[in-house]
């Protein structure tokens, strides 16, 4: 009997593919009900050792007389895939390998990857990986080795969310979808290549968020391009949530939605405003405010929506803000980032994610840097994955290079959440962009890693930066950063605060004493 087997590395454990889970769904629907039958899924992670990867998979596959293996690549995972494709042809020349995934759905052409296997599936697999592997098993044998994906009706499709195991709902996040595709054309997304955004007919997607929900998930990450852009839908969805809340309002459900900035309109503002704290995160994808930049990526967006609906957020809602700029567009020059940089900040959104632009196979963007086409914005890549920017027309690499330490260390001490009270005194100023630009640079200097730095080591830099290069008194950064270092829960004992945290087993806080006041209350007693 053949064996058939679903694959794919993931980035961590936590990450569970919901596209491998389509494809499973739908063997039996568009493949066969013996074919669903011989086929499993397996997951990994790119840390792990190609050879483990590939001895599981035999074992999987066991002694049957054909065998496939369906690989998932991604920007993230290429690299180590290819070496799993290599060591499994060489080892057992007769297993099938067939890719598919955004990154061999274009320029597959002379990627060594795709020599190595036998079949590649370009774009939607749901339909044709089940037709490939039952023409393998019942033949007539397919001639061709790149076969375009078919793009059936979202209602030819079975959903894949029973899929989800027991270990899933408990350790991993779950991704659903209410809709694929996107009606706009941002020039560095891959969803620029959709006509359009197509809905899942809701009610049976409810059901199947019922199912998960009755089985003890709690956290759902929506994977849907545009969640909010038929506000009909996304109040159904969250009325379905909050109902189940009101019902039981001691679960701790978390649920994450990508919204279009500037559309916010009043039905869903009010729905939003109806969740207890903690539920919702929100991530938002700004991207750049200059007007000229927008026109080069065709991205519309009305700048003065998008922030003031980042402001009524914040003001009425309990919702977790992750916001994106991804520096290096074409056109976007150092200042004209630090600029929008600066205007997003000053909203306060709970979380700046701060990406370095890469090229993705197959964007408009990416069609622009092609071997022999016009280089017109000047953009130059890296040529191992990611594919990262290296400099542009306006950006020289020096920037770039700058920039990404900036974002690590942003992530580090910012995005962390460890360091709220004394990383607002850092970027105190006229442009907080400057200040964070400054004290990227003392902080390179002084540790020449953005890597291994632990907490302590990042607390005692802060307080040295602060009361040094920024001459802020002493008292008041001490007590900022105790309060940070009491309210992350660290144990350890940073040279800062030598003599201020309390012995744990012998000092005995007040109860009921929020991390703000033991701070106070400590520095009081040593005099600090």
């Amino acid at each position: 009997m053949p064996a058939i087997v679903l694959a794919t590395l993931n980035a961590k454990f936590i990450h569970a593919s919901l596209g491998l889970r389509y494809l499973l769904a739908n063997m039996e629907r568009h493949g066969g009900a013996d074919l669903a039958a011989m086929t499993t899924l397996q997951e990994f992670t790119i840390q792990r050792p190609a050879q483990q990867i590939v001895d599981a998979l035999l074992l999987a596959l066991g002694e049957s007389k054909l065998r496939i293996v369906g690989l998932g690549v991604y920007i993230w995972n290429v690299t180590e895939t290819t070496e799993v494709v290599r060591l499994l042809k060489s080892q057992c020349p007769q297993v099938k390998v067939v890719l598919g995934g955004p990154e061999v759905s274009h320029e597959w052409e002379g990627r060594q990857i795709v020599a190595l296997a036998d079949h590649l599936i370009t774009g939607w697999g749901d339909v044709g990986f089940p037709k490939l592997c039952r023409a393998l098993v019942h033949g007539p044998q397919p001639l061709m080795k790149v076969i375009a994906g078919e793009q059936p009706p979202l209602e030819a499709l079975d959903l894949p969310y029973d899929l989800y195991s027991e270990t899933d709902l408990a350790q991993r996040v779950l991704y659903v979808e209410a809709s694929r595709g996107c009606p706009f054309k941002c020039a560095f997304c891959l969803s620029a290549l959709d006509k359009t955004a197509w809905a899942f007919d809701l009610e049976p997607f409810l059901a199947a968020l019922a199912g998960l929900y009755e089985r003890g998930a709690r956290n759902f990450k929506f994977v849907d391009r545009t969640f909010n852009l038929k506000v009909e839908t996304s109040v159904r969805i969250l009325q379905f949530f909050l109902d189940r809340l009101q019902a039981a309002p001691q679960d701790k459900l978390h649920l994450h939605f990508e919204l279009v900035p500037d559309h916010l309109p009043d039905a869903l503002k009010e729905m939003v405003a109806r969740f207890p704290t903690h539920v919702l995160q929100f991530e938002i994808g700004i991207q750049s405010f200059n007007v000229e930049v927008q026109s080069r990526i065709a991205r519309r967006q009305d700048n003065a929506k998008t922030a003031g609906n980042i402001a009524w957020l914040l003001e009425h809602t309990t919702a977790h803000l992750h916001t994106d700029l991804i520096f290096g567009l074409p056109g976007e020059s150092w200042d004209s980032f630090a600029a929008g940089f600066d205007r997003l900040y000053a909203l306060g959104p709970h979380e700046i994610q701060l990406g370095l632009l890469k090229r993705l196979r197959g964007t408009p963007l990416a069609n622009r840097s092609l071997p022999g086409a016009l280089a017109e914005d000047g953009m130059v890549y890296g040529d191992q994955p990611p594919y990262t920017l290296l400099e542009t027309g306006v950006v020289s690499a020096e920037q770039v290079q700058q920039f990404a330490r900036m974002a690590r260390y942003w992530d580090l001490l910012v995005n962390s959440g460890r360091f709220a009270q004394s990383s607002r005194l850092l970027l105190q100023g006229e442009s907080a962009f400057a200040a964070w630009a400054e004290f990227s640079q003392w902080l390179w200097q002084r540790t020449s890693s953005t890597h291994r730095l632990t907490p302590e080591a990042l607390l005692d830099a802060l307080f040295d930066y602060l009361t040094t290069m920024r001459s802020l008194p002493t008292d008041t950064v001490r007590a900022a950063l105790l309060a940070d270092y009491l309210a992350s829960g660290a144990r350890s004992n940073p040279q800062a605060l030598q003599g201020l945290l309390p012995r744990r087993e012998k000092t005995a806080l007040p109860k009921q004493m929020g991390a703000q006041r033991q701070a106070r209350h400590l520095t009081s007693k040593m005099g600090a």
